[in-house]
């Protein structure tokens, strides 16, 4: 007999439990995992777009006066495609230090930071390691030069 036909007459089965074996090591070990890394990415990619969309806005719409800047500021959005700007501050000078009536020195910065939350499934205790009050948010801070 040769020995394609001894595989063809053996036929018991023993592919089909090896791939039940293959199938959970692969999705649970492997692939749940990478999805929890995906979808982080995933959040901090969208954030950080979001957070560049709203950089952009306030580059082409400076404030007209930086030392009174608190009108320009309460009509800028409070989010941006569901992402809370937090801290937005203009900034003077290459100290950083906030722009006011003793401070209008160039060049000027807009700084704001967003909280970005991930929800793993597998990878919680690795991924969950921030500062904050909950372990799974994590603050983004952004800021550009404007003048």
């Amino acid at each position: 007999m040769s020995r394609r036909v001894s595989f063809i007459a053996d036929q018991r089965g023993a592919a089909a439990f090896e791939m039940l074996i293959v199938f959970l090591f692969l999705g649970v070990g492997l692939l749940l995992p990478l999805a929890d890394v995906a979808a982080a990415g995933f959040r901090f990619v969208a954030a950080w777009e979001a957070m560049r969309a709203f950089g952009q806005s306030i580059q082409y719409n400076p404030p007209p006066d930086v030392t009174d800047w608190s009108g320009w500021k309460s009509a800028l959005p409070t989010s941006v495609s569901g992402y809370p700007i937090n801290n937005l501050q203009v900034v003077c000078s290459d100290t950083m230090a906030a722009c006011s009536a003793t401070n209008s020195l160039s060049p000027k910065h807009y700084t704001y930071t967003t909280t970005v939350t991930v929800e793993p499934i597998v990878l919680r205790a690795v991924i969950c390691r921030s500062g904050n009050g909950d372990p799974c948010s994590f603050t983004l801070a952004y800021g550009e030069r404007f003048q």
